[in-house]
């Protein structure tokens, strides 16, 4: 048998605790987390973009930094050239041939120069290097583009410090001019991994180019806008800076996103979520009917007057429903989930319903069900019948069982009651017979007591007559005398008990009538030790009874209390206390208490049921009488708890009035017929 998961209790589920209107929406959250996403990416790619934008840009100031510092090197390389070749010439002759044959020149020819002119102080050509007619002009192709520029070096020495590394003409004195490229200066001391990233070029303030790494052709730049960078070259340059442009464009930041897998993700997604929603309504509507569905199988479930449960395969409650947690006085949420044993077993009976609950889980359960003795949560014993069958899981494997209990205690106690039906009418026939048998056995005993109580008087009266003079003789045919009367009007009284007729009532001493029960009883009492204390004030009220009738419920109640005492174990106190008092209602209240085991739960109306007995020899008729005859005396008969310890049985009887009518306006309803009808 394969254990499923827990089968919860089929109640309509509660109501979601989001709004309805949120809850509705559901189906439109992985499109708004899809969007969310997207947006994320792009912003992700949108600020990668700006950070790579910023680290080119310091990149490209950090290079235009290095390729100015070499330009300014190599400027300040030349001046010191052209400084050395003024010192030549000053001692010098001033012809052409000494400026063609310094080394200086020759160095500079096969560096930067294009050309060297040397000018007196009124500015006239003392010798020019290479010879041509204007040498001052631009001769070749970068001098023609006007891509050219100047470095003057004074001959004089006390010039020397006044123009360094400029191209002014106006310095005083001979002086030396030389013309060098700014594309051959930018081509040969530019990196060649500069001029493939950027677009090398030397500007001037007005942003004219003044010379370019790429040659005289300017690369024409593509759609948008390249970054560029410029820093002031100085030296011999003076106003020209050093401009790094970007050869490419940079892409859109959106160009690097694939935004053909963006747009399907997008498509597939919104696809999905159109497809969730057709689900979700689908659900929305199964999950409706669902409700519907389990609120009618739950009400009509609730409505069955029938226990349901369902047990996995270990005995774990799974499913009760409302007449079962009735029927055992506990809620669902203290049933479900438990093991064996369960709360409900009463605890003498747990081993043979833990028994009952194996063979049930085993399959062994009958068919026709069995009945089992529960108990309510409230401690009253409960009778059930138990019918077992197959739980089945929807995949058609059986998981545990389910039950259906039935409550038959009122069965039960239909069936005991017509028992004790039968038994109280056998009863009641042997009862009857007893009462003729009784009748007319007082009947016939009355003659020998008048017969023993006329011969006890002429003996009496003979000995006296003989002058007989001891007086133990007398005092005893005196009380045998007294005994037989008495034991004669016992005799007249239960027989008009059991012809039906009214008891005599007339004032009687009650004080009077419990010393003559207890003296009847005293020697069986002191036998078994049984102390008997009498509670009697003197001032008690005459009440209207009948004192023989009186006398014998008194005597009854006392050997039932006595008989409760003797099966105490040695050593427990045995009392038995006799009280009376004036309730001051018109009513004196008569109380038998005993230091006994007590009631056990029982009630009076319990204990004097006809044919209810604690003892097993017992007829249970006993305190059926007392009560009828105290009830036929307009009094009460009432049982309790004693301050003994044990059970107080208290009877009430009314007050004698001297203008009340000594049979109390009975009729036939209110006479006995000395066989009780409870």
């Amino acid at each position: 048998m394969k254990h499923a998961g827990p089968v919860h209790s089929p109640q309509p589920l509660p109501a979601p605790g989001m709004p309805a209107a949120l809850r509705r929406g559901l189906w439109a959250w992985p499109l708004l987390l899809s969007l969310l996403f997207v947006g994320g990416v792009v912003l992700w790619a949108h600020r990668t973009d700006r950070e790579e934008r910023d680290e080119a840009h310091r990149t490209m100031i950090s290079d235009a930094l290095s390729a100015e510092a070499q330009l300014r090197a190599r400027l300040d390389l030349e001046a010191v050239h052209l400084r050395s070749l003024a010192a030549q010439l000053r001692r010098a002759p001033h012809n052409r041939q000494t400026l063609a044959n310094s080394p200086e020149v020759e160095e500079g020819f096969r560096g930067l120069w294009l050309s060297v002119t040397w000018l007196d102080a009124d500015n006239r050509i003392i010798a020019h290097l290479p010879p041509q007619e204007a040498p001052l002009l631009p001769t070749s192709s970068d001098e023609r583009d006007g891509l050219s520029a100047h470095l003057v070096a004074p001959v004089d020495p006390e010039m020397a410090g006044a123009v360094p590394e400029t191209n002014r003409f106006d310095v005083a004195g001979e002086k030396v001019v030389v013309r060098f490229s700014p594309s051959t200066l930018l081509k040969r001391d530019t990196p060649w991994w500069l001029t493939r990233r950027y677009e090398v070029q030397l500007v001037d303030g007005s942003e004219q180019v003044i010379a370019s790494a790429d040659g005289p052709v300017a690369v024409q730049p593509g759609p948008g806008t390249r970054d560029s960078y410029r820093v002031l070259v100085g030296g011999g340059m003076p106003g020209v800076y050093l401009q790094l442009t970007e050869r490419e464009v940079p892409a859109p930041w959106w160009d690097g996103l694939p935004l053909v897998l963006v747009g399907g993700f997008l498509l597939l997604v919104g696809s999905a979520t159109v497809l969730l929603r057709r689900q979700m309504r689908q659900v929305s509507a199964a999950e409706a009917a669902w409700r519907t569905e389990v609120a009618w199988r739950s009400a009509m479930e609730d409505s069955a007057l029938v226990g349901l449960r369902a047990r996995d395969a270990e005995g774990r409650l799974l499913y009760v429903n409302r007449t079962f947690c009735e029927l055992v006085g506990r809620p669902a949420e203290q049933l479900l989930g438990l093991k064996p044993p369960m709360p409900y077993w009463p605890p003498e009976s747990a081993g043979e319903a833990m028994q009952r609950s194996r063979r049930g889980l085993a399959g062994l359960a009958p068919r026709e069900g069995y009945e089992a003795q529960w108990r309510h949560a409230d401690g009253h014993p409960i009778e059930v019948m138990v019918f077992e069958s197959p739980l089945v899981d929807a995949k058609g494997q059986q998981i545990g069982w389910m039950g259906s209990i039935i409550d038959i205690t009122q069965r039960k106690r239909l069936e005991e009651r017509e028992r004790h039906q039968a038994e109280a009418l056998a009863h009641q026939a042997r009862l009857t017979t007893l009462g003729e048998v009784a009748s007319a056995l007082a009947h016939q005993l009355n003659q020998p007591l008048t017969a023993v109580a006329g011969y006890n008087a002429g003996v009496l009266r003979r000995l006296e007559q003989a002058g007989c003079e001891d007086t133990m003789v007398l005092q005893a045919l005196r009380r045998q005398g007294e005994q037989a009367a008495e034991a004669g009007r016992i005799v007249r009284r239960i027989r008009e008990f059991l012809t039906r007729r009214a008891p005599r009532r007339e004032p009687a001493v009650l004080a009077e009538t419990v010393r003559q029960a207890t003296g009847l009883l005293q020697r069986d009492l002191q036998r078994q030790k049984i102390q008997v204390v009498l509670d009697l004030p003197p001032d008690l009220p005459l009440v209207q009874a009948d004192p023989v009738l009186i006398e014998q419920v008194l005597i009854n109640l006392l050997r039932n209390a006595a008989d409760e005492l003797v099966q105490q174990p040695e050593g427990q106190p045995r009392q038995i206390r006799v009280s009376a008092q004036d309730t001051g209602s018109g009513f004196v209240r008569l109380d038998v208490d005993d230091s006994g085991p007590g009631l056990a739960g029982r009630t009076a109306e319990q204990l004097t049921t006809p044919f209810y007995s604690t003892k097993p020899e017992g007829m249970g008729m006993g305190l059926a009488i007392c009560r009828s005859v105290i009830e036929v005396h307009h009094g009460a008969f009432d049982a309790g708890v004693s301050p003994l310890g044990g059970a107080r049985f208290s009877c009430s009887l009314p007050v004698w009035r001297a203008d009340a009518d000594p049979d109390g306006g009975d009729d036939a309803d209110d006479e006995t017929d000395g066989a009780p009808g409870r």
